[in-house]
Parts: structure tokens; sequence; C-alpha cells
């Protein structure tokens, strides 16, 4: 099978690195600079101190013609308006199938507008590290959870028996994204502005409490059931992940954009939509949208 992966990060590259031993992949990159690197060096994993390596094919990513039998959508939510508009006036001659790996949900509303095959979105457990363009550190290993916004799951069973690098595939899309998105929304805005490791927040005590009153919001602007489990969650990814540095936080570091429209954001419009009052919410995304300004 031939699996395409657009997005040259951290996500990217780690993908590509681990479907390359199974399947035919070839990865699209924003800049020809970057596919030229890979060509020419191939993947490096870090994992634990072990360097590992892979071939993958690299193009810039005007050279996509939906010819792969799957192609995963690798970008930043913020980028993905832009990207699709780009890869919608392509008309291959072959159905185009796809799978999103965004951060939140904000990026639901461009799925719907896709006339495409099939569209599946992942929810995204690994820690992942961009150590330059054609190197990726693998600093937390999870799994790839999946599952059908659209059409038909027609992924290959071998995907599911990947070494280190599970697939998972989840009933509902919703409710799979929705977990995730509980977990994004404390987790990153916190980590991001306090500066702070993933772990941190449920070691602090002080910083725990804001997580507890924070989630209190969410839950209810959301009208999440089960609860627990939800928080529960949150907990795990910060104990498993304990030494990790957020998304966000990595963003804010290397002075890049957020994805607090995303994740924080779609919570405040929904907030807005049901008449909920979100102020820990908007205080969190108005000290993000901030520092990124």
């Amino acid at each position: 099978m031939k699996i395409g992966i657009i997005g040259g990060g951290s996500i990217g590259l780690l993908y590509a690195y681990y479907l390359s031993n199974l399947f035919e992949v070839t990865l699209y990159t924003n800049t020809k600079d970057q596919a030229d690197t890979i060509n020419s060096n191939g993947i490096q994993l870090f994992n634990n101190g072990i360097v590992k390596q892979a071939k993958v094919k690299s193009f810039c990513v005007e050279n996509w013609t939906g010819e792969d039998e799957w192609t995963i959508i690798a970008v930043k939510q913020y980028h993905l308006e832009f990207l699709l508009n780009k890869l919608m006036k392509v008309k291959p001659l072959k159905p185009i199938n796809f799978l999103f790996l965004q951060n939140g949900m904000g990026h639901l509303k461009y799925l719907e507008k896709l006339d495409v095959n099939s569209i599946l979105v992942g929810s995204i457990d690994h820690g992942a590290y961009k150590i330059n363009s054609y190197s990726v550190e693998h600093n937390g290993i999870g799994q790839t959870k999946v599952a059908i916004y659209k059409g038909e799951f027609s992924l290959p069973s071998s995907i599911f028996s990947i070494p280190h690098f599970p697939f998972v595939k989840e009933e509902n899309y919703y409710n799979m994204l929705l977990k995730k998105l509980v977990a994004n929304a404390i987790i990153n805005p916190l980590t991001a502005l306090l500066k702070i490791p993933n772990g941190e927040i449920i070691q602090n005590e002080y910083y725990f409490q804001n997580a507890i009153s924070l989630f209190n919001e969410i839950k209810e602007i959301l009208n999440i059931d089960n609860a627990d489990q939800y928080f529960q969650q949150v907990i795990n990814i910060c104990q498993n992940t304990s030494t990790n540095r957020s998304s966000m936080l990595k963003d804010i570091e290397a002075h890049r954009p957020t994805e607090i429209d995303a994740i924080v954001g779609y919570i405040l419009d929904q907030a807005a939509l049901n008449q909920k009052e979100a102020p820990i919410c908007q205080t969190l995304y108005r000290f993000i949208k901030g520092i990124e300004g």
C-alpha cells in the first residue's frame, strides 16, 4: 500500500519513519530543501539513546497528486484551510482517502466541506520532538486512535501491528476527539504559560487546583458525562509524559503560532453557542494570544 504523509514537522517525520517499515511512504514537505535533505539522509529516529534510520521518498507538497491509497494530513490546524484549498484543486485518477491528525476539534469545520471518498480522524498520544529537518525524537510512546468521520474504514489490518507504534480503532470520532480536546485544553495552555513540563501540573498542588477548576468549567461547557474518566485521562497523560514539554509550550519557545484557536478557541465557541460563561478559558486564551502577538 502507498501512503502519503503531508507535513514535515515532528508528527510527519515520526509517522513517516514508522509506517515506512511496512508501507511505501512518501513524505510531502512545505519546502524543497527539506524534501531534498530527507531524500539524501533518510529519516533519523532517536529513541532512548538509540538512533535508527529509514529511507523515505520526499517531495514538496506541490507534487502531491492524490495517487496514494491513503494520505495522512499532519500539519498544524492553522495551516489546514490553505492546504486543503490547494489539495482540492488536484483531480486524481482514484478516490481520495484522508486521515487527519490535528489537535483540538476546530478542524472539523473544514472536513465537512470535503468531497472525498473517506475521511478518518485521529488522536495522538505519542510524544515527538523535531531535532532538525530529517530527525525526530520519539520521547513518549502512546497510541494513535482513529475513527471514521466519513466513508469506510479501509486502512490495512497490518497497520495495527507496527512494533512500538500501536493504532487503535475507535467507534465514535466525536467522543474520541472530545477526550483529547479536554486533555489538550488543560495541559497545553497551563504548561505554556507556566513554562513547565507536563508532570508539574499534577505534582504542584497549586497548579493542580487550577487544573481542577479549569476542568470543571470545561465539563459544564461541553456537557461532559463520565467526568471522572475524562479527568483521570488528564492525570494519566501528565504522569506518562511527566518530563515532556507540551506542543504549545514548544511553539511559544520557538516563537511559532500555537493551536490555541483549535483547542481553547473551540471551547469558547461552544460556550458562546450555548450561552455559558467561560472566564477561565477566556483568560487562558487571551494570555496565549497575547504571547503570540
